[in-house]
């Protein structure tokens, strides 16, 4: 389980080596990506809160990267924390998020980003639920959900 100490550590000193890596230009992107989901994921956009689709979502299943459908989220970990973005608790795998100081607007905070395609996510803060007490604010346009069936 990953900690606050982890997410520092890997903002100061790298991060894990992802799985794969997608990477395409700008114009590859635009073509695949609805201009607001371009405005989040590739420019560091943010949607306003309360807007996205996946804020209030519950269905059983797993979030992943709108860009290259890496995974990245479970539905499990997923938490209502009240700011107006879908929250989680942990990634699927410790390398599957990329972490980055951001000074932007005066803060300093930590972006989480895919670590296959440098797709901006959100942002994790150390005021989540326990055991590990963080809070991934994820964007709902950076995400898809899959969601589980039976059949």
């Amino acid at each position: 389980m990953l900690t606050w100490k982890d997410i520092i550590n890997f903002s100061v000193k790298g991060n894990p080596t992802p799985d794969k890596r997608v990477e395409k230009t700008n114009a590859e992107w635009q073509k695949i990506l609805t201009p607001e989901q371009y405005r989040v994921t590739r420019q560091k956009g943010t949607e306003a809160p309360h807007s996205g689709a996946l804020c209030s979502a519950h269905e059983a299943g797993k979030y992943n990267c709108v860009c290259c459908n890496t995974p990245l989220f479970n539905s499990t970990i997923k938490f209502e924390s009240g700011t107006g973005w879908p929250s989680f608790t942990q990634p699927v795998k410790e390398n599957a998020i990329k972490y980055e100081k951001d000074t932007t607007y005066g803060m300093i905070r930590v972006e989480v980003m895919c670590n296959t395609c440098d797709s901006h996510l959100g942002h994790i803060f150390p005021d989540g639920p326990e055991p590990s007490g963080l809070r991934y604010c994820v964007n709902s346009e950076s995400l898809t959900l899959n969601k589980e069936t039976n059949a």
